[in-house]
């Protein structure tokens, strides 16, 4: 890990009509990125969701550089959530609304106020600058007018024009081909390195994650099951790290490998 703890899972449950998460223990470091892997439905998502408190956990508790999801009252769940971004699988981006529009909602409305007209629409343009999109081109476009890859580093742009500490990405490249695909990977290693970021990935494509990843954590059965680092990872001698590896089963069958 890079620095002190910035995210910490700690003994988290979540029930829906069967068990999802039981008992995830992960310490994420400050500036660190790391990659959460495993087979469809084993949790994923629902655990970066429970980060920033849109789901709550039936058990357990996440701190966020200090401050805790669980016990967060509506003040202090606002103070963690400016701290952090959320790429949302495929960009969920607002088909009415502008380049430039949906970039801003990466605000609240009190700081679009507070930055004035000016400013904003400066912010926006940094952002779009980060995720090497060039504003003028691009502003004023309706996200049907863009490549799957533009809109996902629209997606991008909108998570990070608040200037986060954590940047949680929720499959950031499905949906893309491969080479867009790389594009979005080395972004996100780009944004790490500039802005100094945590970064928390929810990942199908470990091929892609791996060389840009501090870490690896593997869920299993809505727990950790493995934690190390990408090299760690590839030589594991576990088997369902090595059939997640080989792809050599379905995702369905992969809860069964033991």
């Amino acid at each position: 890990m890079s620095g002190d703890a910035m995210v910490e899972y700690q003994d988290v449950y979540k029930r829906f009509d069967h068990p999802v998460l039981a008992g995830v223990e992960l310490t994420v470091g400050r500036g660190e990125t790391i990659s959460v892997v495993g087979h469809s439905g084993t949790g994923k998502s629902v655990l970066l969701k429970t980060t920033i408190g849109l789901i709550l956990p039936d058990h357990g508790d996440i701190i966020v550089d200090g401050d805790s999801v669980a016990m967060a009252n509506r003040q202090s769940l606002a103070r963690i959530r400016r701290k952090v971004g959320y790429v949302f699988q495929n960009a969920a981006l607002f088909d009415s609304m502008s380049v430039f529009e949906n970039v801003a909602q990466g605000l609240s409305d009190e700081e679009q106020r507070d930055l004035g007209a000016r400013r904003l629409a400066a912010e926006v343009s940094t952002a779009l600058e980060h995720v090497n999109l060039d504003p003028a081109k691009v502003l004023g476009k309706l996200p049907s007018e863009l490549s799957g890859g533009m809109r996902k580093r629209v997606g991008i742009a909108r998570a990070i024009v608040g200037r986060p500490e954590i940047l949680l990405y929720d499959e950031p490249v499905t949906g893309l081909d491969p080479v867009n695909g790389t594009v979005v990977h080395r972004l996100i290693a780009q944004l790490a390195e500039e802005m100094g970021v945590t970064s928390i990935i929810v990942t199908h494509d470990i091929e892609g994650a791996l060389p840009i990843s501090d870490r690896v954590a593997m869920l299993d059965h809505g727990r950790i099951r493995f934690v190390g680092t990408a090299d760690e990872f590839r030589s594991s001698d576990d088997a369902l790290v090595r059939a997640f590896l080989e792809r050599d089963v379905p995702d369905s069958d992969l809860i069964e490998t033991v």
